[in-house]
């Protein structure tokens, strides 16, 4: 056996902090244990969901008898069942996500926030997967629970290469059709390809009822392009480099830019994605904290 990649993505002071906020779904989840995480299945936990009217067969056990002594009608109580979260990671390993300095690239960046989620996740006693996408999966690790199962996804992520073309949008449309349950898919992804077949990929994941989560992973140079002289532009993926004078491509650029966030905007709106668009020159920490307390749900009730 090959020995373990070393985890230095993982900093013990923010998975400390971290860990004080607790990773929820937005939608109801579906486990195999119980857990912390609100299930469509109605069963006898603590919270109250709804009444309904009683058919033979119910437990009467959870008849109301205060509303029966009202209505003179019977009726049972449901509640919501808890159960564990499946995480599912899917990191986009195409040869531009290798841009940056060594031990700061993208997929690094990548690596420091799955790798963290996974951590709080275990810790949690939900699943994790990981699935790694350049041309499809180049790496599967189905959702499983427990310590050791944690450690194999770290390990794996820490694994992860970035290097050929994208097929990230080919390997979220497997990721639909191989994650049978529900689970809380996060993509990690710098998206440098035209963006438009997302929508149909994003839609397939709702449609199998997934909560969707995105960390789009971009640099300011990306977005501001702010050089200012003759520069050679390489393309990570393999293709041509291109020596170019940015003051005569300048305004250009940032044209097809606005346009190109405009559309990512129109999609991950239009499908229900929770968006994270993330500078590398931002603190991890602090990109995972502000997920986390996103995904708080509601304390409020409406009154009846």
């Amino acid at each position: 056996m090959s020995e373990p990649h070393q985890r230095d993505f993982l900093d013990p002071a923010v998975l400390g902090k971290l860990l004080r906020l607790p990773l929820n779904a937005r939608s109801p989840m579906m486990g195999s244990v119980a857990g912390r995480h609100r299930s469509p299945v109605r069963g006898s936990a603590i919270e109250f969901a709804q009444y309904r009217k009683y058919v033979p067969g119910d437990d009467t056990r959870r008849l109301d008898w205060r509303t029966w002594g009202r209505t003179d009608r019977y009726y049972i109580k449901e509640f919501e069942a808890d159960t564990n979260l499946r995480l599912c990671l899917i990191i986009d390993t195409s040869g531009s996500m290798g841009y940056g300095e060594p031990g700061s690239t993208r997929l690094d960046y990548a690596r420091r926030l799955a790798g963290t989620l996974a951590y709080l996740a275990g810790q949690q006693g939900d699943a994790i997967g990981l699935y790694g996408a350049s041309t499809g999966f180049d790496r599967e690790t189905p959702p499983r629970r427990g310590p050791r199962h944690l450690g194999l996804v770290l390990d794996h992520i820490a694994g992860l290469r970035a290097e050929g073309e994208s097929g990230l949008v080919q390997a979220i449309h497997e990721a639909a059709e191989k994650i049978r349950q529900r689970a809380l898919i996060v993509i990690f992804s710098d998206f440098l390809f035209p963006p438009e077949p997302l929508r149909e990929a994003f839609q397939h994941l709702r449609f199998r009822k997934h909560d969707v989560s995105v960390f789009h992973l971009l640099d300011r140079e990306e977005i501001d392009f702010t050089f200012d002289r003759p520069t050679r532009f390489l393309d990570l993926e393999g293709g041509p480099s291109l020596l170019a004078d940015p003051s005569l491509i300048q305004r250009r650029y940032r044209e097809a830019v606005k346009e190109y966030l405009e559309t990512v905007n129109d999609i991950v709106n239009h499908s229900s994605v929770d968006y994270h668009r993330t500078f590398l020159d931002e603190r991890y920490d602090e990109v995972l904290a502000r997920f986390l307390l996103g995904r708080n749900p509601k304390t409020t009730r409406t009154a009846r």
